[in-house]
């Protein structure tokens, strides 16, 4: 009786296998899985257990940190917009696109190995410090940003409101290092502002970030501009430094017709090709557009720029843009961590890849440093008369030679279909 037990017993583990090992193969074949795959997880484990068991400072190999630290460099390796999020940095990136957090007010991203300012956000006290586009933060509060992920590095940013923060930048442009100390405060990402008329009848709005208020807070004041005497619209993009695609689709689409094509985003396979249309042309707008850019202006400004110039409803005035035309996917893992990756390169109406090149301005105004420095102070100082910002800051307020590069291209723009009338009468 035991002996008959014992056989089936075996017999069954058999089986067990043989199902078994039918399942995996049939999971090799329908994830498109090879023999590498297999061997490197083999040889990847193989590797971890070793340091697990035998690395000198046990609290620094859990498998736990062995694993994270893992996920990290994997999507690390891939490109600067990739990364492997924390639940804090998951946090974080949410807070941003509801357009408020506690910090200082910058963008980052690594770029070349170095922490890397994409652009301070306008009204911030990381603004109002004087940090520039391309500005690489080396150092905070005194210790060393070599090793830095971009996860830790926000981390230290971030913070309760009223609390200092010092910062070590290194300036490219200048060769220079420079320490500057930034209070945090609540930043309420208002990412439509200074909207208005200039010279009468020329209409200006700044766009600082592209978030999920951005589209319906720029139509509003599209309209109520038009409601007024405007015969022209400056779109000012300087140091945004984007955001979310459908907002940027939200603002461009305002000048395309209903159904018209925005931007396109391609993935690795052909069949990935999404061609995302504009929603909110409701009315033809005929009169002219500039659109301000400079290095700072990326991501999603850069398909509201591209997407204005491709079709000619705009002209584009400033400095090429930052050059990110790639396009972030977010997916929620258990434990609240999250993966962000690279998943398509968007593609502005006529073709055409923004991706490490950038928008190429029709009128090129380049600003040195000093003017760029200048004029970030005087944006984030509206409330002081001339007078005022001279005796606080100890130089006069400067002209902004972009801005006025664009109001006379509209100024010759409105020459041109007055001129048009007359000769047509």
């Amino acid at each position: 009786m035991i002996k008959r037990n014992l056989f089936f017993f075996v017999l069954f583990l058999v089986l067990a296998n043989i199902i078994f090992g039918a399942y995996q193969l049939s999971q090799r074949r329908t994830t498109s899985f090879s023999g590498d795959y297999y061997s490197n997880i083999s040889h990847f484990g193989q590797v971890m257990r070793i340091v697990h068991e035998k690395y000198v400072d046990e609290d620094a190999v859990t498998y736990e940190k062995l694993i994270n630290a893992a996920l990290e460099g994997m999507l690390k390796s891939l490109d600067p917009h990739s990364q492997y999020l924390s639940r804090e940095m998951f946090t974080t990136l949410q807070e941003e696109t509801q357009q408020q957090y506690g910090g200082i007010g910058i963008q980052i991203e690594m770029r070349d190995n170095r922490v890397t300012v994409v652009s301070p956000i306008a009204n911030t006290p990381g603004e109002a410090a004087g940090i520039l586009p391309g500005d690489q933060i080396v150092g905070v509060n005194g210790e060393s940003t070599d090793d830095f992920t971009t996860d830790r590095m926000v981390e230290l940013l971030r913070g309760e409101p009223g609390e200092e923060v010092s910062i070590t930048l290194y300036r490219p442009k200048t060769e220079e290092t420079i320490e500057v100390t930034v209070v945090r405060e609540i930043i309420e990402l208002e990412s439509v502002r200074d909207v208005g008329l200039l010279e009468g009848d020329i209409g200006y709005i700044r766009v600082t970030q592209f978030g999920e208020r951005t589209g319906s807070e720029f139509a509003d004041a599209v309209q109520g501009l038009e409601n007024g005497d405007m015969r022209g619209l400056i779109i000012d993009l300087r140091n945004n430094p984007g955001g979310l695609l459908s907002a940027s689709v939200e603002v461009a689409g305002l000048f395309f017709d209903r159904g018209e094509m925005v931007v396109y985003t391609q993935g690795r396979d052909r069949e990935s090709r999404r061609e995302i249309r504009s929603r909110t042309g409701t009315r033809d707008r005929k009169y002219p557009i500039v659109v301000l850019i400079n290095s700072g202006s990326a991501s999603a400004s850069e398909i509201v720029a591209g997407a204005l110039r491709d079709t000619r409803r705009a002209v584009i005035v400033g400095e090429t843009s930052f050059g990110k035309g790639s396009v972030q996917s977010v997916e929620p893992l258990r434990g609240g961590d999250a993966l962000r990756y690279t998943s398509a390169r968007y593609y502005t109406p006529a073709g055409v890849t923004i991706h490490e090149k950038g928008v190429r301005p029709d009128i090129v105004v380049d600003l040195s440093i000093e003017e760029e420095a200048s004029l970030l102070r005087q944006r984030s100082r509206p409330d002081l008369t001339p007078e005022e910002f001279e005796e606080r800051f100890g130089f006069a307020p400067i002209e902004d030679r972009q801005l006025q590069a664009g109001i006379d291209v509209l100024k010759g723009l409105f020459l041109h279909a007055d001129l048009g009338r007359v000769s047509g009468m």
